[in-house]
């Protein structure tokens, strides 16, 4: 083979997908301490309401910030417990993946590289708020990412068949 040839043929080759966490970070976090402020303990079983939201944005030439926004309702009964509010979010120096798929892979991948120390800060905050720490359940991206992606997609459908007035 020539030096020419070997060139063509390094080229076609596609490199395999680079990703480097940046860094990682607390954007916003509310918590609030409901029981403990009117002075009761909660009785019974405590229950816990999650809700998850991702965003992504291209902060410059192959970097992003990916925004895990947590939403964690606790209520014993009738009765409030806590509320947390937190957006966490990791900036990544992404590279090699394929334009088409990138949305899938800030949307899937990068929250589930930084679910594990999110995790942590959850149960860090329900420790220090005076309550044994929460340990989330294992959050499935790729089912979140599909219905989200199903969502969106009744929503234009619906959006197209819906007569104007």
């Amino acid at each position: 083979m020539t030096e020419e040839n070997q060139g063509a043929a390094t080229d076609a080759v596609p490199q395999a997908p680079r990703v480097q966490i940046l860094n990682q970070f607390i954007r916003d976090l509310s918590f609030e301490n409901i029981a403990l402020q009117k002075d009761k303990l909660p009785e019974g079983k405590t229950e816990f309401e999650v809700q998850v939201a991702l965003d992504a944005r291209k902060l410059g030439e192959d970097q992003y910030e990916v925004i895990n926004t947590l939403k964690i309702n606790a209520k014993a009964g009738d009765d409030k417990i806590f509320i947390l509010e937190m957006d966490y979010a990791g900036r990544f120096d992404i590279q090699n993946v394929p334009k088409e798929q990138l949305h899938a892979f800030l949307m899937i991948e990068c929250p589930r590289m930084i679910f594990p120390y999110l995790r942590r800060v959850v149960g860090d905050i329900t420790r220090d708020g005076g309550f044994p720490p929460l340990n989330l359940d294992n959050i499935d991206f790729l089912a979140l990412y599909r219905n989200e992606m199903a969502r969106m997609a009744k929503a234009q459908e619906e959006a197209k068949t819906t007569p104007i007035s």
